[in-house]
């Protein structure tokens, strides 16, 4: 308890921003949808968030070497509470849509801070203290912020305004700390080869995985209003879904321990591809049924990125482990790019429920593709693996790769003496194998 004193104020600066990004990012698709929107343009406020929020880990850095953490912190957040403001008074599908791209690069700005002060502050024998409770608090806020919907009106601009104030409230945290600057925020390079040298079910996969939580995330919202669920029942159905999908994940982590990670994720998909195909053939109108199987849905998806990027982990050497995860994260928030971009059109077309059949053409190409690829070689033995970690936070929202140096495993990755996975498609192999050379070429 001791070791997370120092870190407590900025923790509490986490809580707020995550409670702004849960209420604004499920209140402006229910707002969207009174307004009668087209799901076409609604899905394009998940598109302009994500690019926005990419854009972020990419060029963030630059801009917090210029201003300085603190200040750098305050100018994000105040362009959160600003843009929760005008979205407010603005209510028009094309600010929203320009609007939500300086809400993911903020998202992203203030997200990198925090995980970076988080990571100086930490010491090797607390990270996996703070990291766990990091991870935590984020899935709190978020489903915290998303339950407040219910007890405000989403017509009026109450909402927005509340949201306005959290944002403010979580620079206070930051700006009465006493602690030094961090190190410079990290700056990972998208290397789209190199990640599919290292894993094609990783790459294909986290791809895929983006672009169904991607057209969920901005989505979901719309299809659970068209299908006809109440204000509450939106905010529960949206809620449960991560709070599911975050339990799920230590359980299907320890099994993707002791077998071929891809068994884990063809399995995993197919689940997911059939709750919902499910949803999208019998259409329920029975909110208990349509519950459950959304919430199985959600318990299968949201866990694996996880597994994906641990598989891909497990092919890298220890010091490629931030390169090879933080490329995963960057990619991912391309499908996340893609996946609403697609889902508002087709949802335009063929109604709400197609929502999850864009989810199972995905899941179904995870599925596919895993067990396409076990039969081409064989896993990294178990003994020789690392042990499953979270790369992503539970809410099934993007990271950033500053969150990577929180993770105990980007320690015992930094460790001169840290095994060497066995794995005959390392990222980096001797130039004089030529039975290496070709597996490299065969991936994983």
């Amino acid at each position: 308890m001791k070791n997370l004193i120092p870190v407590a104020s900025l923790l509490l600066g986490t809580l707020f921003l995550f409670l702004g990004n849960g209420l604004h990012s499920l209140l402006l698709p229910m707002r969207g949808t009174a307004e009668g929107y087209s799901a076409t343009l609604l899905g394009l406020l998940g598109t302009s968030w994500a690019s926005g929020f990419v854009l972020g880990c990419l060029l963030a850095p630059s801009i917090v070497r210029r201003a300085g953490h603190i200040r750098a912190f305050s100018i994000f957040s105040s362009f959160l509470a600003i843009i929760a403001l005008l979205t407010g008074i603005l209510v028009d599908p094309i600010w929203w849509v320009l609007l939500r791209t300086v809400t993911g690069f903020s998202t992203a700005g203030t997200s990198m801070i925090i995980e970076s002060w988080l990571n100086e502050r930490a010491t090797n024998e607390s990270r996996g203290a703070i990291f766990s409770l990091y991870i935590a608090i984020t899935l709190f806020g978020v489903v915290g912020g998303q339950l407040i919907v219910p007890f405000g009106d989403i017509a009026t601009t109450v909402l927005f305004m509340i949201c306005g104030i959290v944002y403010c409230l979580s620079m206070l945290p930051t700006l009465v700390s006493t602690a030094v600057s961090p190190q410079p925020l990290k700056q990972v390079k998208l290397d789209l080869g190199g990640l599919y040298r290292n894993s094609p079910v990783s790459f294909l996969g986290i791809l895929m995985v983006g672009i169904a939580n991607g057209a969920y995330g901005t989505l979901a919202a719309v299809f659970a209003k068209r299908a006809g669920l109440t204000d509450a029942d939106v905010a529960l159905m949206v809620s449960s879904v991560i709070f599911v999908g975050a339990m799920a994940q230590f359980p299907a982590g320890r099994l993707s321990d002791r077998m071929d990670r891809r068994y884990v994720l063809a399995a995993l998909a197919s689940v997911a591809a059939l709750a919902g195909l499910l949803i999208f053939f019998f259409e329920p109108s029975n909110t208990t049924m349509l519950f459950t199987l959304v919430c199985l849905y959600g318990a299968a998806a949201n866990a694996l990125y996880p597994i994906a990027a641990s598989h891909a982990n497990d092919f890298a050497a220890p010091e490629d482990f931030v390169k090879v995860s933080g490329g995963l994260l960057l990619l991912y928030g391309v499908g996340t790019i893609i996946g609403p971009t697609l889902g508002g059109p087709i949802m335009s077309a063929m109604g709400p429920y197609s929502l999850f059949m864009i989810t199972a053409c995905a899941h179904v190409l995870v599925a596919g593709y895993a067990i396409f690829r076990s039969r081409r070689r064989a896993p990294v033995p178990v003994e020789s693996r690392d042990s499953y970690a979270t790369t992503m936070s539970a809410t099934g929202t993007l990271s950033t790769p500053e969150s990577l140096s929180l993770s105990p495993r980007a320690m015992t990755a930094a460790e001169p003496t840290a095994p060497q996975a066995a794995n005959p498609e390392a990222l980096i192999e001797p130039d004089d194998s030529k039975e290496a050379k070709a597996h490299d070429t065969a991936g994983g």
